[in-house]
């Protein structure tokens, strides 16, 4: 009886743990989540085109420097005296006209001793006459009115052209030429007591004030032309083939507000072997300017005929650029021209191929992206046209 009853009781056990596991699967298939799908890839970047379109490229060089006068000459004495005091003072800031006295020095014993050697050579004359009259009256009318019209304050006068050699022989041995050659050399040399101003300008520098002795070869100061300037800037070498003498180039300074027109002047042949660029000269005039003023501007370049001109940051490796076709990015090789601070210059772009307008982080050649369809539209509007 006791083993009847503990068989059942086995058997009902085993059938309560079955139906136990069985509810404890569906249990446990109820709570578990389903896989995850794996994810698809990346969606491509959207990005921006433009069409290429080639023409003629305005080039414009950006130069500085610092203004300095193109007329400027110091003013050394020739001869020794007493400075004189003129109607414009000789001081730093003080302007002359063209033409007007800078220094004047008293030559009162210089024309003291002109007047005296004329005196001598008038009396010379003098007492040629009756040898002259006898000897070669056909040449005497011409001394007489050249005697009469002798004056010791007028300048020295030619003396008449000699009729036959035997006249040119006959004046030559009463030493007369002699005379008249130094005559004439210390008129030359009286008129270096005067100093005019060859330009107008303004005294930029003094050594000497009126009343103060003056010594021969000693320098008394020096003069500027206040109003026209030459800007010295240098040009790089690479850059040399797009200027020519004559070339426009507007000009600014950041102290005085104001724009001023200059052309280039002169470009120095030598290069600087150290920084491989050359010198180049800008005129430039304004009342407003000083020396020594700092300025910059642009000089108006030759064009560049048959090119692009991209924004500077597409530059790959300063030679690539990015088109899309086929909803890739393909790198490209390109002729670059020209770089300046934000564009550049290329050549060898087809007209109309689509060309990345900004740049993209992390762009590769063959990435997949997809072209904004704004952009689309205004890249389709510019190839109609």
């Amino acid at each position: 009886m006791d083993n009847l009853l503990l068989r059942r009781l086995g058997i009902l056990l085993g059938i309560g743990l079955i139906i136990g596991a069985y509810f404890y699967m569906n249990y446990l298939s109820n709570q578990s989540t389903p896989p995850k799908r794996k994810a698809a890839g990346p969606e491509p970047k959207t990005v921006s085109t433009m069409p290429a379109i080639n023409t003629d490229v305005a080039t414009f060089l950006n130069v500085q420097g610092e203004l300095i006068a193109y007329n400027k000459i110091d003013i050394f004495a020739e001869v020794s005296g007493t400075l004189d005091a003129t109607a414009r003072p000789f001081k730093v800031g003080s302007y002359f006209p063209k033409g007007s006295v800078l220094i004047k020095v008293d030559d009162t014993e210089a024309k003291l001793n002109l007047l005296s050697q004329k005196s001598s050579l008038l009396n010379s004359i003098t007492q040629m006459m009756p040898d002259l009259k006898i000897d070669y009256p056909e040449s005497y009318k011409n001394w007489k009115k050249y005697l009469d019209d002798f004056d010791v304050e007028k300048p020295l006068a030619a003396f008449p052209e000699p009729v036959n050699e035997q006249e040119k022989f006959f004046i030559a041995a009463r030493n007369i030429l002699s005379q008249f050659y130094t005559i004439q050399s210390t008129e030359e040399r009286l008129s270096k007591y005067v100093i005019h101003a060859p330009f107008s300008g303004v005294i930029t520098q003094t050594s000497i004030n009126p009343g103060a002795l003056v010594r021969g070869g000693q320098k008394l100061g020096e003069l500027m032309d206040s109003g026209n300037y030459e800007l010295e800037v240098t040009i790089p070498l690479a850059d040399l083939n797009y200027i020519a003498v004559g070339y426009t180039v507007l000009l600014t300074s950041e102290d005085i507000p104001g724009e001023w027109k200059g052309r280039v002047k002169r470009i120095n042949d030598q290069v600087d072997a150290s920084t491989q660029t050359v010198k180049v000269f800008v005129g430039v005039s304004g009342s407003e300017l000083r020396e020594g003023m700092y300025m910059q501007g642009k000089i108006a370049a030759k064009n560049i005929e048959n090119a692009l001109e991209v924004p500077r940051n597409l530059l790959v490796s300063q030679r690539q650029l990015y088109f899309v076709e086929d909803s890739s990015l393909v790198l490209k090789e390109v002729d670059v021209i020209k770089i300046t601070k934000d564009k550049a210059i290329v050549k060898g772009v087809e007209d109309g191929a689509p060309l990345l307008a900004e740049p993209v982080p992390g762009a590769f050649d063959g990435m997949k992206v997809k072209v904004s369809d704004n952009k689309k539209e205004a890249n389709q509007l510019k190839l109609e046209e």
